[in-house]
């Protein structure tokens, strides 16, 4: 790059009071997007003043480099540890939070997580998403509504869940097909329904640099039994949120700090008899199953 065609003020003498204002004056000098200057800028003045605040040592800053760049070593096609650092820090929730605003009455987005992929198949209502012998049978039968309670066609559903192991189908050596995901679509009354299994509490990966820094902090690595869901239609604001189960162990303590009480729910057993298909749509009866 030849010199004399960038546009670089001329840097001051730089000192621990006038380094701020001379970063972000180089950064800003030939950004031609005004979002890239207003971001850089932020970030420059706040790094700046947290190592002004803490009085960061030399030591400390190698030793969150060489964290970042194990973080990043460990990173592969199914296992993103960067967005597990985002979610133990309530990162990936606050942004959701701020880019997908929700009018009163909405349910709440919370954490995308590391194991969601795009080759779940697209299957029909009713069909079974999860073939894991060793789980526990479930029938889930939902409704996607608008705040006026309207039922919306068309929608896709993204869902994924672990196996009963607490393993999603990524961290298995060898996996050849998605298995415990699966897209649906929501009929006229809004309705998608499926089966799979009762979810089940699981660690999240803790072998790496996100799980020895939990460990460091006296936090467990384990999220409560929960299952994903991600919607989508165009003209509409797409949602990425869970559902809980009331009674887990780790309900009230899970590590990514993206459990919200409205979205805790109690499942109840019944007798298979009880179910009857209706118009190709389950409808069970409320028996206790025990």
């Amino acid at each position: 790059m030849d010199p004399s065609k960038v546009n670089i003020p001329p840097l001051k003498d730089l000192t621990i009071d006038n380094i701020t204002e001379n970063v972000n004056l180089v950064n800003s000098a030939g950004n031609p997007s005004p979002r890239l200057r207003f971001l850089l800028d932020r970030l420059t003045n706040h790094l700046h003043d947290y190592a002004r605040e803490t009085r960061l040592s030399q030591g400390e800053w190698l030793e969150a480099i060489n964290f970042l760049t194990a973080t990043g070593q460990i990173c592969t096609d199914v296992r993103q540890e960067f967005i597990l650092l985002s979610d133990i820090f309530g990162l990936s929730l606050l942004v959701d939070s701020i880019d997908h605003p929700k009018p009163a009455g909405s349910t709440e987005g919370t954490v995308l997580g590391p194991f969601h992929t795009h080759d779940a198949e697209v299957l029909e209502n009713g069909d079974v998403m999860a073939h894991d012998e060793g789980g526990e049978k479930l029938l889930a039968v939902c409704t996607v509504k608008d705040i006026n309670g309207n039922p919306i066609e068309g929608v896709a559903v993204d869902i994924w869940e672990t196996d009963s192991t607490g393993h999603y189908d990524v961290q298995h050596p060898g996996r050849d097909r998605p298995d415990g995901r699966c897209i649906l679509k929501s009929d006229a009354e809004g309705r998608f329904f499926f089966r799979g299994i009762v979810p089940v509490p699981y660690p999240i990966p803790h072998d790496g640099p996100v799980g020895q820094l939990l460990l460091r902090l006296g936090r467990h690595p384990m999220r409560p039994s929960h299952m994903h869901f991600m919607f989508n239609k165009a003209g509409w604001d797409s949602l990425t949120t869970a559902l809980y189960l009331r009674g887990d162990p780790y309900e009230t303590s899970e590590c990514l700090s993206s459990t919200l009480s409205y979205r805790v729910l109690v499942t109840n057993k019944v007798y298979s008899r009880c179910c009857l298909w209706r118009e190709g749509v389950p409808h069970c009866g409320a028996r206790d199953g025990g």
